[in-house]
């Protein structure tokens, strides 16, 4: 579990306190120009230094972190799915906030998380291992669910990239709209939705579902995405409660 800090008990992001020192990586007989970048990134990546040094499972743990902090929709005793959850970033920040880390009871949240890969054990979240697009994947996260509902449903998914922009986007992008519709049957009226998203032109079906669901929907980049990255969230807040997908 991450280590908490003494402001109001929230881990203590990239800063820390702590200067880092940048660390240059030289290119290896069998290493690309591209895999010594990638390596330089992460060794001087101040989020990745913060996810170390405060036992995240991942940089992208503060990105959910970041925006909650300013949205403020994760709440004590909320039932949260978490769709591709590894390596369980996402989670760890949902069950701090939702107090499922305290146990089952009154005002206690709950978080379920599914990946189809395997991700180690988190104090109060259960994890299903089944890849999202299986034809059982919703019904098993309804099951796991109290009551078959929730308030929150979170998406970090990613489709494994093909090298073709286009494609990739495209691949991405019918993810985000597979979340969409799982949110709209199993939120409960007022609930949220957050999924990441990338800029590329062909979000406007997604929008408009959501624009049609829910009261406000707004595209977030918070600081610990990478500036130079295309990557977005879409944030839809207050679901009306009958979905209308066409």
């Amino acid at each position: 579990m991450a280590k908490k800090s003494g402001n109001g008990g929230r881990v203590q992001g990239p800063g820390g306190g702590q200067r880092q020192l940048h660390t240059r990586v030289k290119t290896a007989r069998k290493r690309s120009n591209s895999s010594a970048r990638w390596l330089e990134r992460q060794l001087n990546d101040p989020y990745v230094a913060a996810a170390k040094r405060e036992g995240m499972r991942s940089r992208a743990a503060y990105k959910l972190m970041e925006i909650d902090d300013k949205y403020k929709f994760l709440k004590p005793g909320q039932r949260v799915i978490d769709l591709g959850a590894a390596p369980g970033g996402w989670c760890q920040i949902a069950a701090e906030r939702v107090k499922s880390i305290d146990g089952a009871g009154p005002g206690k949240g709950q978080v379920v998380g599914i990946d189809y890969l395997g991700v180690d054990p988190l104090p109060g979240v259960e994890i299903l291992k089944l890849d999202f697009t299986d034809d059982s994947a919703e019904d098993r996260l309804k099951e796991l669910i109290r009551d078959g509902k929730a308030e929150v449903v979170l998406s970090d998914m990613a489709a494994p990239t093909v090298g073709h922009t286009r494609t990739d986007h495209l691949r991405i992008m019918g993810l985000a709209e597979m979340a969409a519709h799982f949110a709209l049957d199993v939120l409960v009226e007022g609930g949220v939705f957050l999924c990441k998203v990338f800029q590329g032109g062909a979000e406007k079906d997604l929008l408009d579902l959501l624009k049609r669901n829910f009261k406000t929907v707004r595209h977030v980049k918070p600081p610990a995405s990478r500036a130079d990255s295309a990557e977005l969230y879409v944030l839809a807040t207050g679901f009306r409660g009958e979905a209308q997908k066409d």
